[in-house]
């Protein structure tokens, strides 16, 4: 798995981070369920600035649907999390929890579904431990 390091060098060493006023998100913040119109993302703290994700969306056109899908393990610093899923290639899933939502981008190739993608703005669905498909 690849690990964000050069996220977390930069905010140690004083330089400019991804967000300037990032801030420090706590297990409670982060914990639970969350969706979006086209999908879910399931998060739960595991301590040493790791996250168990699992992700999946939908795009429905047509009276067709594409499906993705995603789990492992993501990498937090402050309120940032990156999530590169294991046997993708290139694929970065950065998730900014925002006290109330959850912002998702997505750069690189995933493997997931035509037009399935994970960025969006989510909202919490539930605040209790997820029931993980692994």
């Amino acid at each position: 798995m690849r690990n964000p390091a050069w996220y977390m060098l930069a905010c140690t060493l004083a330089l400019p981070c991804a967000h300037a006023e990032a801030r420090v998100v706590g297990a409670g913040e982060v914990n639970g369920t969350w969706i979006a119109d086209s999908g879910e993302i399931k998060v739960w703290a595991l301590g040493r600035q790791r996250l168990k994700v699992e992700y999946s969306g939908t795009y429905e056109s047509g009276g067709i649907a594409n499906t993705g899908e995603a789990r492992g393990i993501a990498y937090i610093a402050e309120d940032t999390a990156i999530f590169e899923p294991p046997g993708t290639r290139d694929c970065r899933i950065t998730m900014r929890f925002a006290r109330t939502r959850l912002d998702v981008t997505q750069a690189g190739e995933c493997g997931f579904g035509l037009n399935v993608t994970a960025e969006g703005t989510y909202r919490k669905k539930s605040r209790s431990k997820p029931r993980f498909t692994d």
